[in-house]
């Protein structure tokens, strides 16, 4: 993490890998290695950007604090047990130390609110070092232009119908002189000399009440605390102690950061249309709730203990089955964290993208797409919350039954998939693997609890999905399960199949699929979704391996009796996490981390992969973790 003297606008800006996480529940800010704030948006995460260099150095906005006239290389990490950010600058002259968070609200950030502050506490432990501060925002994805008011107190931006406050923190003296501060065109420039047992810094503050103000140290001092432990105190939640036991507390505070607390919807990433191929057109908005994601995510959360997030979730979701129900439509594969199916895609002309990558999209158009498999992954997920006491209601039951309902008379039928490919609808397996799921755990909801179904019509339909995956999606010359009816052409979302319990591990018809997946779809221990030149998805390009795969892959390796080398292969896996152990969507030949970042499905089945991995070494082969045990995984 070595960096020169200088201000950001290099042609290319940091790496994806190069960043750490930071937010309050509501929204989230991305920083880099070198000390910028690059990726911010407000009043949601999916709001317009306020920093966006990320995705454009000269247009996207950025903050940046760094030390101004010296050499130095950085270093940065996680303060223990929070995702409170510390960046450090080493020189001959000195070491700085910048420490990012967003402080939660009392709360726990369960009251929507268009005001948001990101700290930057500023310390010298050593020696001396001048800092240099820039904040040039760019509001509404940089499309408004910025307007700057200086006072004594700090600086006001506006723009774009956004307000946001820049609050100095100092205590005698100023930690900023008159003369060392300058006007650029759209916003600011500064300097500040701190030696040894200085500490100063600032507050950006959203939609703020008043005008800037002085901030004592004391206060950001206060906010520190209260941060450090609500985060503490969350995690100490854990009930893991296996092994990784690091690595999965570092996930799962990834996921609780990208949880929207007001609903309890977990968006999928933070950012959008970083892309799964450099300079290629896959770059997609990933600031919103899939169906899917959160669903998997229920199984992360009550493995873990955290059964308040789960039940948070599986509100949103009733809420979304209702809301389907009342208009009759199909259940919409993806919403705003709010729950607001309106996801318009457009393109950002203006915007470069990450490295040139165009176009840079935001909305996402394959919300209006029909996925089959959503309806397995939520009955799952209903059907794991219910055996954990987040039992359904009465009304929370009547919206089961009528979506699945629905899908008696609608499961056998082409539709886009669980990788939304856009050159057209097709019989995927996984789609109908994910609807044999839905109607198993709507049958055992409804059998085991006495709630009232029409059990032989959901379980006629559950058997005829069977027999139809067994006739029609085993390519007897592939010896394997393949991606649609009408192809031959392997795919890593069948991985699933042992998981959920549609076919033993120990099944020939499983053995001969994993072993041809092992020698098509398996790089190292990195998996491939699956080949787009031989099966064309509409999309120009390739793409790299998925992370999500590569810990089904593991799951899958120890599942079927290969555990030592799901453990090797899930060694590897954690090499390709950043500095902070987080991981993006994808991962490129090159080990670079590509695709929207951080990524839920990415640490969500690290946790799942790390939880039944370690349960089967120390139990041996065809053991199932106790949290999957009641669905006959």
């Amino acid at each position: 993490m070595t960096s020169a003297n200088g201000v950001l606008g290099a042609a290319q800006g940091p790496a994806i890998h190069e960043h750490g996480l930071i937010g309050d529940l509501q929204t989230a800010a991305l920083i880099d290695t070198n000390g910028t704030v690059d990726w911010f948006c407000a009043p949601r995460f999916d709001g317009p950007s306020i920093f966006a260099a990320l995705l454009d150095n000269e247009r996207g906005g950025y903050l940046r604090v760094a030390p101004e006239g010296v050499d130095y290389v950085t270093r940065q990490l996680y303060l223990p047990g929070t995702p409170i950010l510390i960046t450090r600058f080493l020189s001959e002259s000195g070491v700085g130390e910048v420490m990012d968070f967003m402080p939660i609200a009392p709360d726990g950030g369960r009251t929507a609110t268009d005001q948001h502050r990101l700290v930057r506490m500023i310390s010298v432990v050593r020696g001396s070092m001048r800092f240099r501060f820039d904040c040039e925002p760019r509001f509404d994805y940089g499309r408004a232009r910025t307007e700057v008011e200086f006072s004594s107190d700090g600086a006001v931006f506006k723009g774009g119908g956004m307000r946001m406050n820049i609050n100095p923190s100092r205590r005698d003296r100023a930690f900023i002189q008159p003369g060392d501060l300058q006007r650029t065109e759209q916003g600011l420039t500064a300097f500040a000399d701190l030696v040894a047992g200085d500490v100063g810094g600032m507050i950006l503050e959203t939609m703020p009440d008043g005008p800037p103000r002085v901030v004592p140290p004391e206060e950001i001092m206060a906010l520190f605390e209260q941060t450090r432990d609500f985060w503490r105190s969350w995690i100490g939640r854990s009930q893991y102690r296996g092994r990784w036991r690091e690595m999965v507390e570092r996930s799962a505070m990834t996921l609780k950061l990208m949880t929207y607390a007001p609903t309890g919807a977990l968006v999928a990433a933070p950012t959008a249309a970083l892309p799964e191929q450099l300079g290629g057109e896959r770059n997609w908005d990933y600031r919103f709730t899939w169906i899917r994601d959160a669903s998997f995510s229920v199984y992360a959360l009550l493995g873990l203990g955290f059964t308040d997030e789960a039940a948070a979730y599986m509100g949103w979701l009733n809420q979304r089955v209702q809301d389907s129900n009342s208009t009759g439509t199909p259940l919409q594969i993806m919403y705003r964290v709010d729950g607001s199916p309106d996801l318009d895609e457009e393109i950002l002309d203006h915007l470069s993208g990450y490295r040139n990558s165009r176009p840079v999209r935001i909305g996402n158009g394959a919300a209006g797409q029909l996925q089959l498999d959503i309806y397995g992954e939520a009955m799952d997920s209903l059907f794991l919350a219910d055996s954990h006491g987040l039992t359904i209601g009465n009304s929370g039951w009547t919206n089961v039954r009528d979506l699945v309902d629905w899908l008696c008379d609608n499961w056998d039928q082409p539709d886009e998939g669980i990788w939304e490919t856009r050159g057209g609808r097709q019989d995927f397996t996984y789609g109908r693997l994910m609807s044999w799921v839905a109607f198993d755990r709507a049958v055992r909801l409804a059998r085991d609890k006495g709630r009232p179904a029409d059990l032989a019509r959901w379980t006629q339909q559950r058997d005829a999905v069977y027999e139809q995956i067994m006739d029609r999606g085993f390519h007897p010359k592939r010896e394997a399960f393949v991606q649609h009816y009408d192809t031959d052409v392997l795919d890593a979302s069948l991985l699933y199949m042992p998981l959920v319990g549609f076919v033993a591990p120990t099944d020939p018809l499983w053995q001969s699929t994993l072993r041809a997946m092992d020698g098509e779809l398996v790089s190292d221990s990195l998996v491939y979704r699956y080949d787009p030149e031989a099966s064309p998805d509409g999309l120009q390009g390739s793409e790299g391996t998925f992370t999500i795969c590569s810990f089904w892959y593991v799951d899958a390796l120890a599942r079927s009796g290969r555990l030592e080398e799901a453990r090797l292969t899930f060694e590897k896996m954690l090499t390709y996490s950043n500095h902070l152990g987080l991981y993006s969507e994808e991962i490129a030949p090159t080990g670079e981390q590509i695709g929207n970042f951080p990524q839920a499905f990415s640490h969500l089945s690290l946790i799942s992969a790390a939880m039944n991995l370690d349960f089967q070494l120390d139990h041996g082969a065809g053991w199932v973790e106790p949290v999957l045990a009641h669905a006959g995984r």
